[in-house]
């Protein structure tokens, strides 16, 4: 502390030493038994044997959080580890952001080795709390917590690989590349958005597996935002639906520098954030000195916790590059490595000693309290399971094949068979159907469309819509925000591997959410995009709803299924894929999403169409006999009209080949052998 207090450059700091966190911490446990036992009766003053089970946990963790206490001057002395790792990582690179973690530090290090409820040494433990770094240009400070914390997937080498070829440690934080990253962050605003998706999740799992006495779903999200993200429009769109539904266990923190790479926000975002989210319905708290306040972070994020309706905003003001003499608060610390020159002139403002890349010994002990207590917590957490699962072992059964991503036997048999007689009908309701019949039987399939239900077909009729307080049913009413709805549900997809959403809106609006879906086919979420009305055969609507340029932009993105069926047994062909590849089974081996464009005139079921054909994403659906005269490949809506140009051709004594390409991709990945003999037999 008093290197931060003779600190030669002009930033806030506090007149006197910290004091010892006993305060918060009483305040945070018991905010914990409070929120364990709400709801019980207790008459009599022997604990219930229900209290007792929740209570027991409580005390060892916290026993565990007593032993791991870490005094404020190794606190400081930490935080500045990881402003120097984060610098070093930059300044090796030549190339990154440093400001933010300089500034991001300390509520950094509240979160990583304070509050969250996570396991470094196993990352994917269901009921760990979330962490997103929506303002993901600052990811050496998500790689400096991870690594100091003991996450195997960052070591100290990985730091100094920061946005090099092939490393773990990439210029934004990758889901896929970076165990312990829990979603892929860069654009501003997606990573905000993300998080409303898993806290939507927590929420709904918890409302439909906790009992009395066995929390089995118990766990928060958090989330650094910086201004970038405010501004951008996904996160008022993702937000406003966090507020509207409530989702307590959300929260925010807001670095609040006012800095943007132009130079002050006060050029072009003067708006008052605080008052927006609270007209959002969101629970707001203002830090003034997040630079070197500890312990007012630990009220705001207790007070937060305390908070149990309303998601939460804590505004933290920091110093972007705090502790650098000559760049702090100002935009040339925002996107551009400090140099050797500045970073001494750092190390000498800050009073640290150490090397390039040097951390001393007591600074990992200090962050050492994460694992101890994360393992605790989790051992705790597996006895509640079993004693869960012993209790009521059908719902037991269904929540262990959902987070563990086990699809149940013989699902995909729900999916209908059509024949030729059956009636005519758009792909949309036949998508309709599918949704339904997979409704009872997928545990985690769940989701909904951007004000078009009616028209889009999503609605599944045996639930009632996700609403706050009623958490536990199915159907999502996004309203019309298809960018925020995209990536909360890509939050969803990404919150545990049983997770199946689905959302909706025209195929036209996707340009409203392209950055969304762009975001899902990078970070390998599962996500199904369903799209109506999905040609110009829309009529009366005109060329404003009518895609034109849609199906080919995103046959050229990578990593994501274009599926267009041409009839019912098509579009059964298609869910079926699309939640294989939700799960990764695929021949790529991970997760991708699919986009399904289908249309709102009615089409005739084929006779040479079937699910079995889809699977390889082209096949044959008419003459195939023999070498073709012609080849007609077609998809949706156009495969029946291209039946019917083959019967007339062939009434002229031509051989005509039809082919559905339901899905270039998935045909591209088939053997040649098979590509030759489906075009050319």
């Amino acid at each position: 502390m008093e290197a931060l207090l003779n600190t030669p450059v002009a930033m806030p700091c506090l007149a006197a030493q910290q004091k010892p966190r006993v305060a918060a911490q009483a305040a945070h446990l018991s905010g914990l038994r409070r929120s364990s036992i709400k709801g019980s009766q207790v008459a009599c003053r022997r604990p219930s044997l229900a209290k007792q089970r929740l209570v027991a946990p409580v005390r060892a963790v916290a026993a565990v959080e007593e032993e791991t206490k870490v005094d404020e001057k190794t606190a400081m002395l930490a935080i500045n580890a990881v402003r120097f790792l984060s610098i070093d990582g930059v300044n090796k690179a030549n190339s990154g952001h440093p400001g933010l973690p300089m500034g991001c530090a300390p509520m950094g290090y509240v979160l990583y080795n304070e509050y969250m409820q996570h396991n470094p040494k196993h990352p994917k433990w269901f009921n760990r709390d979330r962490f997103v770094l929506s303002a993901g240009h600052g990811c050496m400070l998500q790689y400096s917590l991870m690594h100091l914390t003991g996450y195997e997937s960052v070591s100290l080498d990985d730091c100094k690989q920061f946005r090099q070829w092939e490393s773990k440690t990439p210029g934004h934080p990758e889901n896929f590349e970076t165990e312990g990253i829990e979603v892929t962050t860069g654009p501003l605003g997606q990573g905000i958005a993300n998080a409303v998706g898993l806290a939507a999740s927590e929420a709904h799992l918890a409302a439909r597996f906790n009992k009395d006495g066995h929390k089995v779903v118990d766990h928060y999200t958090y989330c650094i935002l910086g201004d970038g993200c405010n501004m951008e429009g996904i996160s008022n769109e993702a937000c406003s639906l966090a507020g509207h539904w409530g989702l307590g266990k959300l929260i925010a923190l807001y670095d609040d520098n006012k800095i943007s790479i132009d130079g002050h926000t006060e050029i072009s975002f003067t708006e008052d954030v605080n008052a927006r989210f609270e007209a959002l319905g969101w629970h707001v708290q203002t830090v003034k000195d997040g630079n070197t306040d500890l312990d007012a972070i630990r009220k705001a994020i207790d007070e937060a916790k305390s908070v149990t309706d309303k998601p939460s905003m804590i505004k933290v003001s920091t110093l972007i590059g705090y502790g650098s003499p000559n760049k702090a608060d100002t935009h040339g610390v925002h996107g551009s490595p400090l140099g050797a020159d500045e970073t001494k002139l750092t190390r000498e403002a800050l009073k640290w000693p150490y090397g390039e890349f040097e951390i001393p010994n007591e600074v990992y002990d200090a962050f050492s309290a994460a694992g101890k207590k994360g393992k605790a917590v989790e051992e705790e957490w597996n006895k509640t399971l079993e004693e869960y699962c012993g209790k009521y072992k059908e719902e037991g059964e269904e929540f262990k094949t959902l987070i563990n991503g086990v699809l149940p036997d013989g699902w995909a048999d729900e999916l209908p068979t059509f024949t030729e007689k059956d009636k005519p009908l758009a792909t949309r309701l036949h998508s309709q159907t599918m949704l339904n019949a997979l409704a009872p039987v997928l545990p985690g399939f769940w989701g909904g469309s951007a004000d078009l239900a009616p028209s889009n077909m999503t609605l599944m009729k045996m639930y009632g819509d996700f609403q706050k307080g009623q958490y536990q049913e199915k159907n999502l009413r996004y309203g019309v925000r298809e960018h925020g709805m995209g990536a909360i549900a890509n939050g969803i997809a990404l919150h545990n591997p049983g997770m199946i959403p689905y959302c909706a809106t025209f195929f036209n609006f996707t340009d409203y959410m392209r950055g969304a879906i762009r975001m899902a086919a990078l970070s390998r979420a599962g996500t199904i995009f369903v799209m109506t009305h999905d040609s110009i055969g829309l009529g009366e609507d005109g060329p404003t709803h009518q895609p034109v340029e849609h199906l080919a932009s995103f046959r050229a993105m990578p990593n994501i299924l274009m599926m267009r069926p041409g009839d019912g047994n098509e579009t059964a062909g298609c869910y079926k894929i699309a939640v294989l590849n939700n799960r990764g089974m695929n021949q790529k081996g991970y997760g991708r999403p699919t986009i399904l464009a289908l249309s709102r005139q009615g089409v005739p079921n084929l006779p040479g169409t079937s699910k079995e054909g889809v699977e390889k994403g082209g096949y044959i659906v008419h003459g195939g006999d023999g070498k073709p005269d012609a080849i007609i490949l077609a998809t949706g809506t156009e495969l029946g009209l291209a039946v019917d140009a083959a019967k007339e051709l062939e009434s002229d004594g031509k051989k005509v080949r039809v082919v559905s390409m339901v899905s270039w991709e998935l045909f591209e990945e088939q053997d040649q052998q098979y590509k030759v003999r489906s075009l050319l037999g």
